[in-house]
């Protein structure tokens, strides 16, 4: 409420919220862990949004959400890590992971600050879209590149045979189980049912593919898509749909302000002098501008042509955040200079939300994407 009043985007109040509780003599103690931001708080964030892109709009972008998704992540990874191995000085492997983890803008963050924003049509589905996308191909990067990190050394052909396997197996499970909870929902009208199949859609997906050691993110993404445009098993009623969407505006609002909140709390530990932070903030930038402006080239003589507005747009709102934070946290120990990696993280983080998101609304209303707030 708070926020709202001082025009500024909730997550970071939320982020200064959990600053101030750990800093506090008689603070909870709160830890942010891999487990708890991917088992917990990641599914339902990634299913609501998913659930809400329309297939026939995003169908049309498609190929430009998948460029931004897959080159646009390379392009970023690999300004960042060259940047922090000739700058920095760190080994080629730690700046490899570094460079693929915070490659991912998190559809958290941007979904978020977007929709407060209020931006609307094309430009809102590009970001959210791009935003969802993108985390499913840097996950599965970067599972690669820890592998390479951990001492195996596989061939060209063995990583991209795993980066397939990766994609397509979330892909897989993520359909398998919004089939099955499809198909079970488009027999009862019972709206507290039809609740239940949609969250165990978005965990079961989730789950089941980390089981199998396959992407979560994309699996949950494939569910959420499904559930929401494929009518073909069965579909939920209209009063369900009702209460389902209710249902996951507030299971993400509250997985939101965990994240946020939980951010701020480790955060206000974090020893932010002992790093080159301010290098790696500059050189994340860099890499996102290389991820947006050459990749929306190659589409400007094409009907799908992205207006120079908007790939502004795209660039400053690559937020990062959650699963950014949980691939740093769940770095094994033996990776060099990882907790150098883990602090960074937290302070890119920390710019997005600070830096980036505050300046968002100011910066849509100068491209005229959204209205100047009434004199009244």
């Amino acid at each position: 409420m708070l926020t709202r009043r001082l025009h500024l985007p909730y997550s970071a109040g939320l982020v200064g919220a959990g600053m101030a509780l750990a800093l506090l003599p008689f603070g909870p103690i709160l830890r942010l862990t891999k487990e708890l931001l991917f088992n917990a708080l990641l599914p339902p964030l990634i299913f609501e949004a998913a659930f809400h892109l329309d297939w026939k709009q995003l169908r049309r972008d498609l190929p430009v959400v998948l460029v931004l998704a897959t080159l646009g992540v390379a392009l970023s990874a690999a300004v960042t890590s060259a940047g922090m191995y000739y700058l920095a000085h760190w080994d080629w492997l730690s700046c490899a992971v570094f460079g693929v983890l915070i490659a991912a803008t998190d559809p958290v963050s941007v979904i978020a600050t977007f929709r407060e924003a209020g931006a609307r049509g094309r430009l809102l589905l590009l970001v959210e879209s791009e935003a969802l996308f993108n985390d499913g191909t840097a996950a599965v990067a970067f599972a690669v590149v820890v592998t390479f990190a951990r001492g195996h050394q596989p061939t060209a052909l063995s990583a991209a045979s795993l980066l397939a396997a990766t994609v397509v197996g979330g892909i897989a499970c993520g359909a398998v189980v919004a089939s099955l909870a499809l198909l079970l929902a488009g027999r009862t009208e019972d709206h507290l049912v039809e609740i239940t199949f949609t969250t165990i859609a978005a965990w079961g997906s989730f789950l089941l593919a980390e089981h199998l050691n396959l992407s979560g993110v994309l699996a949950t993404l494939t569910a959420g898509l499904l559930m929401a445009n494929y009518r073909s098993l069965g579909e939920i009623s209209p009063r369900g749909r009702e209460a389902v969407e209710a249902f996951w505006e507030y299971a993400a609002f509250i997985a939101n302000s965990l994240v946020f909140l939980l951010i701020g709390v480790r955060g206000a530990h974090a020893n932010l002098l002992a790093v080159p932070v301010v290098l790696a903030i500059l050189l994340v930038t860099l890499g996102r501008a290389a991820a947006i402006y050459p990749c929306c080239l190659l589409f400007a003589r094409t009907g799908l042509r992205v207006k120079l507005r908007h790939q502004h747009v795209l660039f400053w709102g690559g937020l990062r955040g959650a699963l950014a934070l949980a691939l740093a946290l769940g770095l094994p120990p033996e990776i060099p200079l990882r907790d150098h990696i883990v602090t960074i993280s937290f302070a890119v983080v920390a710019f997005s939300v600070f830096v980036q998101g505050t300046t968002m609304t100011p910066l849509l209303r100068r491209l005229g994407e959204i209205p100047a707030p009434s004199s009244l």
